[in-house]
């Protein structure tokens, strides 16, 4: 059972989370791994909160430290191109439908409706994909949206300044992230390529620059395979929803109080 203690006087560090990954990081999810997180009630409604805490806990796990530092690297190598590729990116005339497309609107319009199909899908595999890009869908959104509001970048047209990272690119790779990783790369290459040109239609618009979309590449691999890698694991023996556990902590010098969330 794992807890997260939070206390006024006292801290404890949650244990990393196991990987599903091996170590020479992701990998295709074998069909009776997605069986037995489906049959252990992983991935269901009731535990949808807790499996979105994991998720967002998930991406500080040692298995997602060289995907960053890479990505972290090439984002910033990018960024001395950014002005030559986005003076040649406007020239064209080709990204809006795509932009569009890969909108938060019609976005989340596929998200819910491949949920709501895996959830009347008798497909294992089909079921638990969706149940993840619905949940790496949601971790993505927020771990992008405190970025852009950390970073502040302004956009190339300077329409706001929310430029670093993209965001539909973020979400585009994490939606192929996860289908590569349930389906692999016959699924997983298709998928890549066509985030990739939801990020190539970003520069194109003038809504983003190279590193921009490179960093949301990188944000949204990371989040969708820490969600495969978290959801894929089986619940510990007795645990099947989430507990709340407070107790005092009391001592000749100490006054607190322990906070202990078992999910």
């Amino acid at each position: 059972m794992r807890e997260l203690i939070l206390a006024a006087l006292v801290a404890a560090t949650p244990p990393a989370l196991a990987s599903a990954e091996g170590p020479s990081g992701p990998r295709e999810v074998p069909s009776d791994e997605v069986v037995t997180a489906r049959s252990d009630g992983r991935r269901t409604m009731g535990r949808l909160p807790a499996n979105l805490g994991r998720a967002v806990l998930g991406v500080f796990h040692a298995d997602n430290v060289v995907p960053l530092i890479a990505g972290g690297t090439a984002a910033a190598t990018a960024s001395f191109a950014d002005e030559e590729v986005r003076a040649q990116a406007v020239s064209l005339d080709w990204g809006e439908e795509l932009e569009t497309g890969a909108g938060p609107v019609w976005s989340s319009v596929f998200v819910v409706g491949m949920f709501t199909a895996g959830r009347l899908s008798h497909g294992t595999r089909f079921r638990a994909m969706t149940y993840d890009m619905l949940d790496a869908a949601v971790v993505n959104f927020g771990y992008t949206e405190l970025v852009k509001v950390a970073v502040g970048r302004e956009r190339p047209n300077g329409e706001d300044n929310k430029s670093f990272p993209s965001g539909h690119t973020s979400n585009a790779f994490t939606l192929a992230t996860v289908a590569h990783l349930h389906y692999g790369w016959k699924v997983g290459v298709p998928a890549y390529l066509l985030a990739g040109l939801v990020g190539a239609s970003r520069i194109q618009q003038d809504k983003h620059y190279l590193s921009d979309v490179v960093a949301g590449a990188v944000l949204g691999y990371v989040v969708g395979r820490t969600v495969v890698r978290v959801n894929g694991r089986p619940l510990p023996e007795g645990v099947r929803g989430v507990s709340l556990q407070v107790q005092p902590i009391l001592g000749r010098r100490t006054r607190g109080l322990a906070v202990a969330l078992s999910y």
